[in-house]
């Protein structure tokens, strides 16, 4: 869906909390806390307006010489089409990086347009070739999310490499779907018809699961990296007896490269990334599919509204060029990107890789925080078909 127009406006005083003594560091406990509280207002069509609140804040956990930045980003907004979005990001490292924390719990009383699955997916909304009797294109939806995810990661040794456990909590409620077109109550919509076709409800359902981790961190900084790599995989077990109303199985693999290109100018960069999430075996409810937008941080297919892409499997990759635009400061800087998506179902008989759909665009940064990297990062994309979209946010998009 089109964005045609979106303004956000900070207006904040930026304060910085500093530990008392910097020069003895005790383990587990926060130094040099960096508080940065970002009221916001926006407007997009998807939303309205809206207005609450946009904080980050950064810390350590022990001694910065051997311990990375822990970071926080969080959303708490109201629209004025009545929607409630509620959200925190996290990414905590204890003591000398012995234990890595990432949570992702949000709280959604919301509404988000629906295209159908497939790379294919129209904008326009009709009946589905493949299925006859059933609705594709854009298609509205109201619904409710609780989403608890937490993973705790441990060290192995002195490298680069963690291994871990986490439990993720997916509750979606009071989802109801609704179009303006004359002949939509002849059809089924996308979201009913294959949860239906699965045995799934199609006003409320829950995957509840149990993921086994391995992660590489290898960036200087996560929340604006400089240089070196990431990468993460990723298998999650959905049982029924944990809730999920049906058992399923996935797989998420994740790696990121910061390519440098001026070791005077560390900003001077190239960044990529590429991403693979599977369903391996069983059935997903039809929001928890991959799709465009959903990752923790809902960076993916910048050009795209969220969940305009679906699919029993996604893959997507991206590349950014970014650079400063002071000769000797770092408080502006700029970006490039392309990026490109492929999803597969088998309820449109689509495979991975018969079709992308690329974007590409442009930015602008702010670094309100040198020592820190924090940034204020705004962004416009453009899409295939007619879509296009502006992102404002905290920090670098991977």
């Amino acid at each position: 869906m089109k964005v045609l127009s979106v303004i956000i406006i900070f207006l904040g005083i930026f304060q910085e909390l500093k530990a008392q003594d910097t020069t003895v560091y005790k383990p587990n406990r926060i130094h040099e806390f960096k508080w940065v509280p970002l009221p916001a207002v926006g407007s997009n069509p998807a939303n309205g307006w809206m207005f609450g609140l946009a904080p980050s804040a950064t810390w350590y956990m022990g001694n910065p010489a051997d311990t990375k930045m822990s970071n926080f980003v969080g959303n708490f907004l109201y629209t004025t089409k009545k929607q409630w979005i509620f959200s925190s990001r996290s990414n905590i490292f204890l003591d000398k990086n012995k234990w890595i924390l990432v949570g992702d719990w949000r709280y959604f009383i919301t509404s988000q347009p629906t295209f159908g699955l497939g790379s294919s997916a129209p904008n326009e909304p009709g009946e589905d070739p493949a299925r006859p009797g059933v609705w594709r294109g854009e298609q509205q939806m109201d619904f409710s999310l609780i989403r608890f995810y937490e993973t705790v990661l441990r060290r192995i040794g002195d490298s680069k490499f963690y291994l871990g456990m986490g439990y993720h909590f997916d509750l979606h409620s009071k989802i109801t779907n609704f179009s303006d077109e004359e002949n939509a109550p002849e059809l089924e919509f996308s979201h009913d018809a294959y949860n239906i076709a699965r045995g799934i409800s199609t006003d409320k359902y829950i995957l509840s699961g149990i993921t086994l981790n391995a992660i590489m961190e290898n960036r200087d900084i996560a929340v604006s990296p400089y240089e070196k790599n990431f990468a993460l995989l990723s298998y999650k077990v959905n049982p029924t007896f944990l809730g999920s109303v049906k058992s399923s199985s996935t797989i998420l693999m994740d790696y990121r490269h910061y390519f440098n290109l001026s070791q005077r100018r560390k900003r001077h960069l190239i960044a990529v990334w590429g991403m693979g999430n599977f369903l391996v075996s069983g059935e997903l409810p039809y929001m928890n599919l991959p799709s465009i937008g959903w990752d923790m941080f809902g960076r993916s297919g910048r050009a795209y509204a969220q969940g305009r892409f679906r699919g029993e499997s996604m893959v997507y990759t991206e590349a950014e060029y970014r650079f400063p635009l002071q000769q000797n400061k770092e408080t502006f800087g700029g970006t490039v990107f392309v990026n490109a998506g492929s999803f597969s179902s088998r309820d449109t008989n689509e495979k991975l890789f018969e079709q992308f759909n690329p974007g590409y665009g442009l930015g602008l940064r702010v670094m309100i925080n040198k020592k820190n990297r924090t940034t204020i990062t705004a962004d416009y994309g453009w899409g295939q078909k007619g879509n296009s979209g502006f992102y404002l946010n905290v920090n670098e998009s991977f």
